[in-house]
């Protein structure tokens, strides 16, 4: 729980995934970050309305060493916080989406929806000998679509 007489700042650290760019240009590789001094990570990506068919699609590896050392697929996606829709400024709390774990995310309707989706992971859900974490959301296709990822330690 976060201290309320902190400030957030003082409590979180948030490091950026990959910059805010247009995820139809190629594949948009997130940095590696290191869990060592954290308990968990929140990956929030951040998007804006695209086309139809371009839906993106997340997905989480560990390493050894930030520098990506021995990446490998983590299978720990099982719930996405999500606020989806044409307009962010509608939409109230978050969604719940569930899933059986695994490596990836998409929504099949959310190329054109804005979107912020919620990924939380645990230090300890890492595998023996893993300490590093990433995201990254595979090229969206043909049509212009920002987006960007902060981790959030």
């Amino acid at each position: 729980m976060l201290n309320p007489n902190a400030d957030l700042a003082e409590q979180v650290q948030i490091v950026s995934g990959f910059l805010p760019v247009d995820m139809s240009a190629a594949a948009n590789t997130g940095d590696f970050v290191s869990l060592k001094n954290y308990e968990r990570i929140s990956i929030v990506v951040f998007k804006n309305a695209g086309t139809a068919g371009d839906d993106p699609t997340i997905t989480i590896q560990e390493a050894t060493a930030v520098d990506g050392s021995g990446a490998q697929n983590l299978a720990v996606i099982d719930k996405v916080y999500v606020k989806q829709d044409t307009a962010l400024t509608g939409v109230g709390q978050f969604s719940v989406v569930t899933q059986t774990a695994a490596a990836t995310y998409t929504d099949a309707t959310s190329a054109e929806d804005a979107a912020i989706w919620v990924i939380d992971v645990k230090a300890e859900d890492l595998s023996d000998g893993f300490d590093c974490i990433n995201a990254s959301i595979a090229d969206v296709g043909t049509n212009a679509q920002i987006g960007c990822i902060l981790y959030l330690l």
